[in-house]
């Protein structure tokens, strides 16, 4: 039989497990992707000649690998923005800061600094593999974040680290970047002003602008045409569900509107020279501020999850195979190191650190600075930065990056769901003091109750 009749059975009988599969691992404290990687690399290591996938022997593996990471990234990052119920501003999203100027920076300095002196690495490769590993993945850190639009729910910890992977999966390019300008470079000279008036300012600025503008486009265009009304056929369509009649008008456009919106913020910000990431969360974001308790966002949230779960089968069971075809050959005791400091020290010290003034509970503050949940960004920053300049050691990155994935997806695959069970028994999920006035303004913006109780 074909290799790729054997691709299609698999991939189809993922997508069909999946359903259920994903319920089912949480009650045994594993998660999806624990499972989906296991059966990719079990299938991948039969003798049923699969094909390798191998980015530092074959540069189309990693061409292929930075497109595939950096579509599902996009649509992550789209869903996460539909998803935050709470408004924009400084009061409410306060929280947020430290994790971005202060746990993120932490984290590239230190592993950057190990990379070099622990593992040998040039300057430039060092820096790249700190900014590989920097930024929370917003693709695998589903469990951990906030729920579709419209559930009402405070809960500051997975607040926290849904905007927290939303935002900073776009601020390690200005590093990727850093790293690019460094190969070849012996010293700090006018480069790194360029690198930091280009790739960092204006890069960061066109970003943000160009997604703000898409997204007030957008939610102008969808509201414009009234899509509150294709809800409604919705509604009409499940109440005659049990009549026996179902109506024959039902709206389909949301998805296309929702898909080709998340894309032109990506490109029209990679055309203005931005970066594209930040583009789609601050779209998406923008998008869900205008007309917040609409029901149309539920629409597009599901859309988007669809989408996401059908590229994530692929890329979890493609990981698995990466892993037999010996993406880990290269790896040595001192890496293996550096991936467990990096999920049991580095990031946690890092989320600490930014959290001392946070006004949640302590186990609230550790719940935030351990669930760093690493995973397709990363591979998408490694074969980018692999794709665009000349780095050395890359088995040695690959096999590094690889290794701090996996053992991301075990540590927190398991881990997760019990932390966000204590975290919440405790009551340790909402900040204190200050900040506990901001329920009913969030809930007011929803169009909600002020005197419902919150069963958060």
């Amino acid at each position: 039989m074909e290799t790729r009749i054997l691709l299609f059975v698999l991939f189809g009988l993922g997508l069909i497990a999946a359903v259920g599969l994903e319920r089912w691992l949480s009650r045994k404290y594993l998660s999806l992707p624990i499972a989906y990687v296991a059966i990719g690399w079990a299938v991948f290591s039969l003798p049923l000649g699969m094909p390798d996938i191998d980015p530092t022997a074959d540069a189309f593996d990693a061409v292929t690998l930075e497109y595939i990471t950096e579509f599902i990234v996009i649509v992550s990052l789209a869903g996460a923005g539909i998803a935050i119920d709470r408004p924009v501003s400084w009061t409410y999203w306060r929280q947020i800061w430290p994790l971005l100027v202060i746990a993120m920076p932490v984290t590239i300095i230190a592993v950057a600094l190990l990379g070099w002196w622990g593992l040998g690495l040039a300057p430039a490769s060092a820096i790249l593999l700190g900014a590989v590993l920097a930024p929370t993945d917003p693709v695998l850190a589903r469990s951990v974040q906030v729920g579709p639009p419209g559930e009402s729910k405070r809960h500051d910890v997975r607040f926290s680290l849904t905007v927290e992977a939303g935002l900073n999966d776009g601020l390690a390019f200005p590093f990727t970047y850093l790293a690019i300008a460094a190969v070849g470079m012996t010293a700090v000279g006018g480069w790194t002003l360029e690198w930091f008036a280009l790739d960092f300012a204006w890069r960061i600025f066109a970003g943000t602008a160009m997604g703000w503008a898409v997204g007030r486009a957008g939610a102008w265009y969808v509201f414009e045409r009234k899509a509150d009304a294709a809800m409604d056929d919705v509604d009409d369509m499940e109440k005659k569900e049990g009549e026996g009649t179902i109506p024959l008008k039902y709206s389909s456009s949301e998805g296309l509107i929702v898909l080709g919106t998340l894309l032109l913020a990506y490109g029209a910000a990679e055309l203005v020279e931005g970066y594209g990431f930040i583009a789609v969360f601050v779209g998406a974001v923008t998008t869900r501020q205008r007309e917040i308790s609409s029901r149309y966002h539920k629409m597009s949230h599901h859309f988007i999850d669809q989408i996401e779960k059908i590229v994530l089968v692929a890329v979890l069971l493609g990981f698995g195979g990466m892993l037999a075809s010996g993406v880990l050959d290269g790896l040595t005791w001192p890496a293996a190191l550096l991936g467990f400091a990096l999920i049991l020290v580095i990031r946690p010290l890092g989320g600490i650190l930014a959290e001392m003034k946070s006004g949640l509970p302590w186990i609230g503050k550790l719940a935030v600075a351990f669930l760093g949940i690493r995973g397709m960004g990363s591979i998408y920053y490694l074969a980018y930065g692999q794709n665009h300049a000349d780095f050395t050691d890359l088995d040695l990155l690959w096999a590094t990056t690889s290794f701090a994935i996996l053992a991301s997806i075990v540590f927190h695959g398991v881990m997760s769901a019990p932390i966000m069970r204590l975290v919440e028994e405790r009551g340790a999920h909402i900040h204190r003091g200050q900040q506990a006035d901001l329920e009913h303004p969030i809930r007011k913006e929803l169009g909600l109750n002020t005197e419902e109780s919150d069963d958060s």
